[in-house]
């Protein structure tokens, strides 16, 4: 059996928005290390600033470097046929299969993980980060976030790991295997058929009535993950289920709000009851002493109305990293940088200078507001577009008056198609009120490109 350790570098860490811009991969046949892939790769995007101190991957390093589409049919060979390992694989393994998706190449490879191999393996450590595991195990890394060099400290990691206890690594393999945890009605053969894509998926009895609905980004490992423990509730579904089926989406939105149709117009006994999350946290504006838009996320405490509303403080700090990033905005007078002086993104001229009196309020708040108009599209009727099932399709998803309305799927020849004609297209939904709180979920993570405002 032969394994693959991987490392990548990355422009952020959503596997469907950020960019990769390194890849590192060892082959290990079990006994030695006998091959090696490496490449930077072109992200098509700006590499943050803080992406940059953390890695010293800057754009101008990746200049003239391949895309992921120019390295995804060597890099699949590489891979293909392999156990795929990293530390914290999932990352990894989700922005690898991401990106080759976007290619047309569908990859799936049984994973381990070497955070927790090691833990079974070296037990009693109070931190399995690769930085300290490495550092309790005298195993050196050359060059810390960089791909190659945490590639090879991972291989010297797994190499330890596979000679001081191969049992580990078989009973973890044999545990992800499907005849493990595969209700009894439900073959391996019918297990395999399930995608790991994005969409929707139903649970069925003996008679093929739905006793319950789902959603997921990989709807196979997600049906895995229901049967992974066994607790009552899972244990009355294991013994209940007799099928599956499903319809993709293409992308996460589009399968969060079919969800909430299909649970309001089914009813199934296995689901409770839809709970929209609260709304902790705003992002607010206002004018500094010097005239200055300034903005910032803090808490929703009701006193205040804020311009959007988010779940978590991370969320809306992302909202506003992009954002600041999207519209050259000063990443301190956004509440971003903290420290005094001018920001981080001064001297690579991103920002112009309004956080050291170098940019005049008037030029700034230009594209301040311009921030601010781009947030309007949430009111009245907008069309938005996202992924389709595959590369050369879009989906498009009508809200009215904040409420999901209508969607469908065209041919990217076909989304030239004017407002009116692309309406007609679509496929119209029960009304149902709720949708308008995952449209506020979602609205923060789109970029403007995705959006359509309605006259």
């Amino acid at each position: 059996m032969n394994y693959v350790i991987v490392d990548i570098e990355t422009t952020g860490g959503n596997p469907t928005q950020g960019g990769i811009t390194e890849i590192a991969a060892i082959l290990h046949d079990g006994n030695q290390v006998v091959d090696r892939f490496h490449s930077l790769i072109d992200p098509e995007r700006m590499v943050p600033s803080f992406i940059t101190g953390l890695t010293g991957i800057d754009s101008h390093m990746l200049e003239g470097a391949p895309t992921f589409s120019e390295v995804a049919g060597e890099l699949h060979d590489f891979l293909k046929g392999n156990v795929f390992v990293a530390h914290n694989v999932n990352f990894d393994y989700s922005f690898i299969r991401e990106a080759l998706k976007h290619t047309g190449i569908e990859f799936n490879a049984p994973k381990l993980c070497t955070v927790r191999l090691s833990r079974k393996a070296f037990p009693g450590f109070r931190s399995y980060s690769l930085g300290r595991i490495c550092e309790h195990l005298s195993i050196s890394i050359k060059e810390r976030h960089r791909a190659m060099g945490d590639a090879e400290a991972t291989a010297e990691l797994f190499d330890l790991i596979i000679k001081k206890s191969p049992e580990v690594i078989l009973q973890t393999l044999k545990k992800s295997s499907a005849e493990s945890f595969l209700p009894p009605d439900i073959s391996k053969e019918r297990f395999l058929q399930i995608p790991e894509r994005t969409g929707i998926y139903y649970f069925h009895d003996k008679n093929g009535q739905v006793i319950y609905v789902g959603k997921a980004n990989d709807i196979r490992s997600r049906f895995k993950g229901h049967f992974s423990s066994s607790s009552k509730d899972k244990m009355q579904l294991y013994n209940e289920i007799h099928d599956i089926s499903w319809e993709l989406t293409g992308n996460e939105f589009l399968a969060f709000l079919l969800e909430s149709l299909e649970i309001k117009r089914l009813w199934p006994k296995y689901n409770k009851a839809l709970k929209y999350n609260s709304w902790n946290w705003g992002l607010y504006k206002y004018e500094d002493g010097q005239g200055y838009l300034r903005f910032q996320v803090g808490k929703n405490t009701g006193s205040l109305k804020p311009i959007l509303e988010f779940e978590s403080h991370s969320e809306g700090w992302k909202y506003l990293l992009d954002q600041v990033e999207s519209f050259h905005l000063c990443p301190k007078l956004s509440g971003i940088q903290k420290t005094a002086g001018a920001c981080y993104d001064y001297p690579n001229q991103k920002c112009q200078g309004a956080c050291c009196s170098q940019e005049s309020p008037e030029v700034y708040n230009r594209k301040a507001n311009d921030f601010l108009a781009s947030v309007t599209g949430q009111v009245g009727d907008v069309l938005i577009k996202e992924k389709g099932n595959h590369p050369e399709e879009t989906a498009f998803l009508y809200f009215e008056k904040g409420v999901f309305s209508a969607y469908g799927f065209l041919n990217q020849e076909d989304s030239f198609f004017d407002q009116n004609e692309i309406l007609e297209s679509l496929k119209k939904v029960r009304h149902l009120p709720e949708t308008k709180y995952i449209l506020r979920s979602f609205f923060p993570k789109l970029s403007m490109n995705q959006i359509m405002v309605l006259k």
